[in-house]
């Protein structure tokens, strides 16, 4: 940072790995132009960065890998986009870096910057995830980021009491779409009538369609041979040909729908849902749709995983609300049986779904969703890490 800063555009690097964090980014980026005037933002983003004016110096789709297959395969690649990165911060460093998500890449691009760089701001948006898996790793990132800002209400705490970084709650995204989530009067009077809609959420990623798909197809079967419903199955552009080959075969055809607007009035007429384990579950959650939640894995990710969990559960919700309100049937708890047991139930007014409604009710409180949108108050600590950097490195100097 030279002595010169406040005359040129401020200079911000970002690199995010999936879409959900090319969405954080962007609104971030929008939030720090507003706040920052002029700012010249570069690194590694999706298209929604890049409409916000980052110039990607590669493919975000390059460094996105979920699972332990999928980073093993795509190893090589990823390692030389590590190279790539973190050269073009140390050739011309930035005034603060930005990692969004993609802790696996994130990580090693702080842990090499740090070494080259100790004086540069580095922020992480979104916590990695310790309180589910691998708690050491909060306090193996202290030296390397100078703030976390967190999605959830209780991650503070979390890396707080493991000794991790700073720490900020900022709300999460979603908390910003709850008018497109939740019903209006006339589309919750559309939830109770018959025949009742019923989401299918196989997953957003190919390998969850491949493993999930002709199991929810079953379900769907056996419920619909029960009763009268109808069926929606929200996708992404990129996955529609992949949906429609894997849904070739179901006995009952559920109604794809793939833009945003289409799938969120989904939500707000939906009885109850069918869904992967992921971030849709807390999009349900927050939309008070009850559902029943499944996710497999291959059996050598799931011996990983077993010994490395820190946590009883993997559906949101639960963690959030800290008890099992929505079924979660994993592995080989994922059957025919035992989620057509636990969906039907919340097709009618009965125990099973009143238990949910009253667990997500309370989410709303533990959010906090009264408060200023994520994008503002992330965008306000952002800066606050930088000003405050930028004033303890010119302290030190005067000192000298």
């Amino acid at each position: 940072m030279s002595a010169g800063a406040e005359k040129r555009p401020l200079d911000i690097f970002l690199v995010a790995g999936e879409a959900s964090g090319d969405h954080l980014g962007a609104a971030l980026i929008k939030k720090l132009r507003e706040r920052a005037g002029g700012v010249r933002f570069r690194g590694v983003g999706g298209p929604e960065m890049e409409a916000q004016g980052l110039a990607s110096q590669f493919g975000m789709s390059d460094i996105t890998a979920m699972g332990f297959g999928q980073v093993i395969a795509k190893l090589p690649l990823i390692l030389r986009r590590i190279r790539e990165t973190v050269a073009a911060i140390v050739q011309s460093p930035p005034d603060i870096l930005i990692l969004i998500d993609s802790p696996d890449f994130s990580h090693r691009v702080a842990k090499r910057v740090r070494r080259v760089l100790p004086d540069l701001p580095i922020v992480k948006y979104v916590s990695p995830t310790v309180w589910v898996w691998r708690p050491g790793r909060a306090k193996k990132l202290k030296p390397l980021l100078d703030h976390i800002l967190a999605l959830f209400p209780f991650e503070p705490e979390v890396h707080r009491r493991l000794g991790g970084p700073p720490t900020s709650y900022v709300g999460h995204p979603l908390l910003e779409r709850l008018s497109e989530l939740r019903p209006s009067q006339a589309e919750e009077k559309l939830r109770r009538e018959e025949p009742p809609l019923v989401l299918i959420l196989p997953g957003s990623r190919t390998s969850e369609i491949e493993r999930l798909s002709a199991l929810f197809g079953e379900v769907l079967a056996r419920i619909a041979s029960k009763r009268t419903i109808e069926a929606v199955l929200p996708t992404l552009p990129a996955q529609l040909d992949r949906i429609r080959t894997a849904i070739a075969s179901w006995p009952i055809k559920p109604h794809i729908v793939s833009s945003e607007a289409e799938k969120y009035a989904a939500f707000r007429r939906a009885r109850a849902a069918l869904a992967a384990s992921g971030t849709v579950t807390l999009e349900l959650a927050l939309a008070h749709v009850p559902m029943a939640a499944a996710y497999r894995v291959p059996r050598w990710e799931e011996f990983i995983a077993r010994r490395l969990a820190v946590t009883t559960s993997v559906i949101l919700p639960n963690i959030i609300l800290g008890e099992q309100v929505v079924p979660e049937l994993l592995q080989r708890d994922a059957t025919v049986e035992k989620l057509v047991d636990a969906l039907e139930p919340l097709l009618s007014d009965g125990p099973e779904r009143q238990r949910q409604l009253a667990g997500f009710a309370r989410l709303d409180e533990i959010f906090g969703t009264d408060m200023e949108p994520a994008s503002e108050r992330a965008a306000k600590i952002v800066m606050e890490v930088y000003e405050n950097k930028r004033k303890l490195i010119s302290a030190t100097r005067h000192l000298r």
